[in-house]
């Protein structure tokens, strides 16, 4: 059993984008089926699935590569926050991943969201839009 399910998952990922598999499976939580969720709206990978029942649950992701290479779309997976230093950060202090091309994913009150939408979410009139 796996104590940190989001460290898991984000191996998983990258090592089977290493290895330029098509499919990785990972354990089914809540969170995980929420970041699988994030990274398809996003355009990261190109279907998931849960099969499996009961505590025996499995997500299928289908990842994506792009180019006749067969490039990975996903050229880095990295962890801020981790069970034993958590990172809190208001909406002023959100990440810029790549400058703003790349996306963060955060977990928030509202759910699991990407670095905009949470910036967006959490706007309070129209001149701190800017700032997003």
């Amino acid at each position: 059993m796996v104590n940190d399910t989001i460290a898991d998952m984000l191996t998983r990922v990258r090592n089977a984008n290493l290895a330029r598999h098509k499919i990785v499976q990972i354990p089914s939580t809540k969170m995980t089926r929420s970041i699988s969720s994030v990274l398809l709206e996003e355009g990261f990978i190109q279907n998931f699935e849960e099969i499996g029942d009961g505590f025996n649950k499995q997500l299928l992701l289908s990842l994506k590569y792009k180019g006749k290479e067969g490039e990975p779309v996903i050229t880095s997976l990295k962890r801020i926050s981790r069970p034993g230093l958590r990172v809190y950060a208001n909406r002023k202090e959100l990440p810029r991943v790549l400058g703003g091309l790349g996306v963060a994913i955060i977990s928030t009150s509202q759910g699991v969201l990407t670095d905009n939408k949470a910036c967006l979410l959490y706007t309070s009139d129209a001149a701190d839009d800017l700032l997003c």
